[in-house]
């Protein structure tokens, strides 16, 4: 469970940042760039959205609500587990998770490097651009999301500079009609794999700050700084 919880954290750095692309951008690179680009201009998004992670043979599915506001909050209210749920202030992270009635916190410094500043903010996809190599998977043209799907999707490919990295592979899959983020593929160092998928997308809500307020149920264990932990 905790190793889970832990690459779910550190991958929620790069979950608010993908927001709607470009369809005459020709190189992977500048694609992605564009990605970075557009975002400035959406305020506030919610998606349907069901994670996937696979170990071995073992495979645990959650699904639940999506919500992010610029320029760094982020909260998801999950269905499956029910009330689990994942909050970032833009000053703690904080999980709930019932089903074993403990809540998960970890501060996050202004100050501090890519361990705390990279938690659920924009600055992830800077650090995905510095850290990893970007590619077409099959180039630009749109491709079925998977074996037998109508969907089609425009797949990127991100490849990690160096060894230190967690993730040793990630897919970026967009949809080329809405321009926005369909599925996120990461597989990490040790052959484990998480799987995003975002779907009914709603654009500038007018969301509130309030929204991102959260109080786990007093009974609930506590464990702080969890992320910096073994």
């Amino acid at each position: 469970m905790k190793t889970h919880v832990k690459i779910l954290a550190f991958f929620l750095a790069f979950l608010p940042v993908f927001p709607s692309v470009a369809q005459s951008i020709t190189t992977a690179d500048n694609f992605f760039t564009t990605v970075s680009d557009k975002y400035a201009a959406i305020r506030d998004y919610s998606a349907t959205i069901a994670i996937s992670t696979t170990s071995g043979k073992n495979t645990e599915t959650m699904t639940g609500r999506t919500v992010f506001k610029k320029p760094n909050l982020l909260r998801i209210d999950f269905t499956d587990p029910a009330e689990q749920t994942i909050v970032f202030n833009g000053k703690e992270l904080t999980i709930y998770l019932p089903t074993y009635r403990v809540t998960l916190y970890q501060a996050v410094e202004s100050d501090s490097g890519a361990g705390g500043a990279s938690l659920a903010t924009p600055q992830g996809l800077a650090l995905m651009k510095r850290y990893y190599s970007i590619s077409y998977e099959t180039g630009p043209d749109p491709v079925p999301l998977e074996e037998g799907s109508d969907e089609m999707v425009v797949v990127l490919a991100l490849a990690r500079r160096t060894t230190t990295e967690m993730f040793r592979a990630i897919r970026l899959m967009i949809n080329p009609e809405t321009s926005l983020i369909r599925r996120i593929e990461a597989t990490t160092i040790t052959g484990d794999t998480l799987v995003f998928d975002f779907s009914g997308y709603a654009l500038n809500q007018g969301v509130l700050d309030n929204y991102f307020v959260y109080e786990p149920p007093s009974s609930a264990n506590m464990f702080n700084n969890f992320l910096f932990t073994e």
